[in-house]
């Protein structure tokens, strides 16, 4: 198999992995699309898919960092300070993942 056949299968790839809606393996993907460009331009909708992956992954990761925290305050505010500390961790978890 080439690599420009490899490159194409996994931009098919990608593109089903948008309609499932698994962005992570989108990632994945579209990954192989850059590494098989081997440091070439990448195409108008190579660049597409790459953006809506990293914006989705992300986006969902963002959405959770909010959820986790607006329920932090609540424990807070209620003075529950076990669950105070379970939040943070869990919360640092997603930060983590943000930053990587």
């Amino acid at each position: 198999v080439s690599s420009i056949e490899q490159k194409e299968e996994s931009v098919y790839m990608a593109k089903l992995a948008e309609q499932a809606e698994r962005y992570e393996e989108m990632v994945e993907f579209m990954e192989k699309v850059v590494t098989a460009a081997d440091g070439g331009e990448l195409t108008v909708e190579e660049r597409n898919l790459l953006s809506v992956a990293y914006k989705n992954v992300i986006g969902a990761r963002r959405a959770s960092w909010r959820i986790v925290s607006s329920i932090e305050q609540k424990e807070e505010s209620r003075g529950n300070e076990d669950h105070v500390s379970i939040i943070r961790s869990y919360r640092s978890k997603i930060e983590s993942e943000l930053s990587s």
